[in-house]
């Protein structure tokens, strides 16, 4: 996945055009995401409980073509590139390694929290 948990995003398509967010949650095989604070529906709930009844937010996956990764290096949307690092050592595994694509410099990968 080119969009990883903790990357902050922009988003391009739905109601929430515009606004900004970290993505929470990635849903791999579905190809969805969890931005904070953004996709949110109400949700009427009775009390149960210790639990309050009322009306909630409840936070809704999108589809990961409506996000743009906001680069850490020059803050533009940008798409994401993938360059592979080859190692000289056959046993060691090459690295893949995230890079912006306007600003050509590398995107943290362990920025996961």
């Amino acid at each position: 996945m080119k969009i990883q948990k903790g990357d902050k995003v922009k988003i391009i398509l739905g109601k929430d055009r515009g606004k900004e967010g970290k993505i929470g949650l990635v849903m791999v095989k579905s190809k969805k995401v969890f931005v904070e604070g953004a996709n949110l529906y109400k949700r009427h709930v009775k009390k149960r409980g210790n639990l309050e009844g009322g009306i909630i937010d409840i936070p809704k996956p999108m589809d990961i073509s409506n996000v743009a990764l906001i680069c850490p290096n020059c803050n533009k949307t940008t798409r994401v590139g993938i360059k592979k690092l080859e190692n000289n050592d056959k046993l060691a595994v090459s690295a893949k390694i995230r890079f912006c694509r306007k600003c050509k410099k590398e995107i943290n990968t362990n920025a996961k929290v």
